[in-house]
């Protein structure tokens, strides 16, 4: 192959941006397209993947794939428990530190004389115990996305509370948090406490993010080379946005609803669920604004003609698809939230505007962008490199992918979408190709496929599960009303 290494890796990773937001992946959630002009333009000078996933979910197990190349499934070096005192509130697999015998990009990079940035609101990566700011020169954290202790002050009134949320979400979200063991509803402590005096757009989070992104690249133009990870959280929920995107997409007047309740509402008002879509979709356009600034600061910079630039997400968000369910979860699961946006551009724009419809997951991009910049890793990473695949006409890295997250285990192949807990109880079987709306479940019906691929996940995950997984499944409820099939070692 003729190109050379790339100089540079630019790598943008939002939270919570369904693939079908984008206008580029044919925008069409099943409320109506979102305005995305600059990821649109971005798609036609990249390579452009379909079939992008997870490795795992949620969020910190996402980016442990993506910063290490590594699995996170399932989870045997993952046994993370939410403690207060002695009282267990929730059990989080995968949800900890990067494992210090990993190596990271960040200190891949930085030992082969990279100038290494990351920029992030996430604070998840921020909390006492996490290590994600690993190996790089500067990380910078824009503070105050949900409940992040950035501001303390009068706590705010219930009519404040209720301005944003209806009292209804709000009974709803109560009693998910109580029944997991969790914190009840949060937002009124800290959320709207971090996030009710803004009154210019620059102050919001993501634009906050790729304002101080493009000022790294300002600020670092003496570098041999470049390595940013760029972290905004936006999308993700409480979809707080500035009233003149909102409008866009529901101009009604009436209540507002930002939250996100991860639960099933089948008799949800329709002003209330047009007000939970525009207000997502309005924060996917003024993401999409703002990941604006950031590329035309790559370009007056000079930065384009010699970096790769990566754009995907950890996971998407079900907004009343199917179940009547909003939200995100492991099982059952489904296409709005595993299905993510995976987008590349090479600096010589090879293959600019094509689409591959190659199987890749999360924990392939840094092996990519390891081969992109002609850069080793100093020990074997279980990701593979989809360099040859995007820009080199080589053949798929792989023929299915498995996506962990807690008891749950989804695979996907070319024909079947198959999810079940790790104990092999509750099959779900799926054509594929799940179009909006609701489904009949195959399991049933095709049990020797069910198997088969419940096999498959079972050998990803290098044959057996660990016990203290193992011995949560019976905490999840049966949805599936299949017949069960035993997992063996």
């Amino acid at each position: 192959m003729s190109a050379a290494p790339a100089r540079n890796v630019i790598l943008v990773v939002f939270d919570s941006l369904r693939r079908d937001a984008l206008g580029c992946y044919g925008g069409s959630p099943p409320w109506g397209s979102i305005h995305t002009p600059n990821l649109n333009a971005f798609a036609e000078e990249s390579v452009m993947f379909t079939r992008a996933f997870p490795e795992s979910l949620p969020t910190l197990c996402a980016r442990r794939a993506i910063y290490t190349g590594q699995r996170t499934y399932p989870f045997h070096n993952g046994d993370f428990r939410y403690m207060k005192g002695d009282w267990c509130v929730g059990y989080f697999p995968g949800w900890g530190p990067i494992p210090e015998a990993q190596h990271t990009l960040s200190e891949i990079f930085s030992e082969q004389k990279f100038r290494t940035g990351l920029v992030s609101d996430l604070y998840h990566q921020f909390k006492p115990g996490k290590n994600f700011w690993r190996g790089f020169d500067q990380w910078t954290f824009i503070r105050g996305q949900e409940t992040d202790h950035s501001r303390s002050g009068r706590v705010p009134t219930q009519e404040e509370i209720e301005r944003w949320i209806p009292p209804e979400f709000s009974e709803i979200h109560d009693r998910v948090m109580k029944a997991a063991n969790k914190d009840a509803f949060w937002f009124d402590s800290k959320a709207l406490l971090n996030m009710r005096d803004r009154v210019r757009e620059e102050l919001w989070f993501n634009a906050q993010v790729m304002q101080e992104a493009g000022r790294w690249v300002e600020q670092n133009q003496d570098a041999e080379r470049m390595f940013l990870t760029v972290e905004c959280f936006d999308p993700h929920e409480p979809w707080f946005v500035p009233e003149h995107y909102r409008k866009r997409y529901d101009a009604h007047e009436g209540r507002e609803q930002v939250i996100s309740p991860y639960a099933e509402i089948p008799d949800i008002s329709e002003d209330l669920l047009r007000r939970t879509r525009a207000n997502y979709s309005g924060l996917v356009e003024m993401c999409d604004r703002w990941f604006g600034h950031l590329m035309e600061s790559l370009r007056v910079n000079g930065m384009l003609e010699d970096s790769i630039v990566i754009v995907t997400s950890d996971h998407g968000h079900s907004l009343w698809d199917r179940r009547g369910f909003i939200g995100k979860r492991p099982y059952p699961s489904d296409p709005e939230t595993y299905d993510i946006p995976l987008m590349i551009r090479h600096p010589g724009k090879l293959g600019a505007g094509t689409r591959c419809d190659a199987f890749v997951q999360a924990h392939d991009i840094a092996a990519t962008v390891l081969e992109a910049t002609g850069v080793e890793s100093p020990e074997p990473i279980d990701g593979k490199s989809f360099y040859k695949t995007a820009f080199a006409g080589a053949g798929p890295i792989r023929d299915h992918v498995t996506v962990g997250w807690g008891v749950g285990m989804t695979v996907i192949d070319d024909n079947w979408w198959f999810n079940s807990k790790i104990d092999g109880t509750g099959a779900f079987l799926y054509p594929a190709h799940r179009p909006h709306g609701e489904e009949t479940n195959l399991a049933t019906k095709h049990p020797e496929i069910a198997e088969a691929m419940f096999r498959t996940g079972q050998e990803d995950a290098g044959g057996s599960f660990p016990q203290y997984l193992l011995d949560r499944t019976a905490t999840v409820a049966d949805a599936s009303g299949s017949v069960p099939f035993a997992a063996r070692d």
